[in-house]
């Protein structure tokens, strides 16, 4: 028996990767095998491979990619109590594997899928989902505040404004102006990015701004700042050299990967009390043409790889 994984041996642009027939994984003490259904890609994965990372997540070669992931359990290793061959999972692996047909996870990384999930939402909501609720989460919103959010129509962006108004915080969010209907449907104070955004958000929030959740660069931990929002009750989850520069929190998807968070994040969306948007699926083969399209960085909603799909 084998798998099939996207798999690439050096550093580079999406040229790089290939998809390789590797042994079946076997499942270790406490791990089962997921035959993987969907798997969403992120833009961190394309920093990896680019080898823009390499400081913080270096590679060692063949590497392999992924970290989001549903599918069905095929086999179980010792000690695994907690699911069964046919079991129905979501959940995420740290070892890069996930753009495969088949993954070893560690049962502690699963949770059941809710049967009202498709495969695409349960396989690509794990990174997005657990980054946007621990940077929620990090600048701790009240009802009535005033929370800003930069890239607020992104992948995670799309959430955490999602988890602000649910909360009851007032949301005022930066993105394009192709996002502000969106934006706008979702409780949210559009607030078009580029030259003169500080004089929009004073406008927007004349008695201040509470909290800033950053997800897409310094100068917006900086503009943060010199808005008066305190150090601690500003979180970027990108910039990481600023974020220490002003006493800024980091939090991410590290600080939430739990399978709690997951359960929660799973059931507020299956439950409809977050929409979660699908932009596009790709087969395993077509990697590469997923990637060009999230690198235009304009598209609004998950793209997910189907690896069960041929050609």
């Amino acid at each position: 028996m084998t798998a099939r994984a996207v798999r690439f041996d050096r550093y580079g642009d999406r040229d790089v990767l290939y998809v390789a027939d590797i042994d079946m994984p076997a499942p270790g003490p406490g791990e089962v095998v997921v035959e993987v259904r969907a798997a969403g890609i992120n833009p961190g994965e394309a920093a990896i491979r680019s080898g823009a990372l390499h400081d913080m997540f270096p590679a060692t070669f063949p590497s392999g990619e992924g970290s989001d992931l549903a599918g069905v359990v095929t086999a179980v290793g010792p000690g695994v109590g907690e699911f069964a061959v046919g079991d129905e999972v979501l959940g995420f692996s740290f070892q890069r594997s996930s753009h495969a047909t088949h993954a070893v996870v560690p049962v502690n990384q699963l949770i059941r899928k809710p049967p009202q999930l498709s495969w695409e939402v349960a396989g690509s909501l794990y990174v997005v989902g657990v980054t946007a609720y621990a940077a929620v989460r990090a600048v701790d919103p009240q009802p009535g505040e005033t929370v800003a959010v930069s890239a607020a129509a992104g992948g995670v962006g799309g959430i955490v404004v999602q988890l602000l108004v649910l909360r009851k915080a007032r949301v005022l969010g930066i993105a394009g102006p192709g996002n502000a209907e969106w934006l706008h449907a979702h409780g949210v104070t559009p607030v078009a990015y580029g030259d003169g955004l500080a004089d929009r958000l004073r406008e927007a929030a004349p008695d201040g701004i509470d909290a800033f959740i950053d997800l897409f660069g310094p100068d917006y931990v900086q503009l943060a700042v010199d808005l008066g929002v305190l150090p601690e009750r500003i979180d970027t989850i990108i910039a990481f050299q600023k974020a220490v520069e002003v006493g800024a929190k980091t939090e991410g998807s590290s600080e939430a990967s739990t399978p709690e968070v997951l359960t929660e994040i799973a059931d507020l969306i299956a439950t409809g009390a977050i929409e979660f948007d699908v932009a596009a699926t790709y087969p395993l083969d077509r990697v590469a043409d997923a990637y060009a399209e999230l690198e235009k960085r304009h598209t609004h909603g998950k793209i997910v790889l189907l690896p069960g799909d041929s050609h």
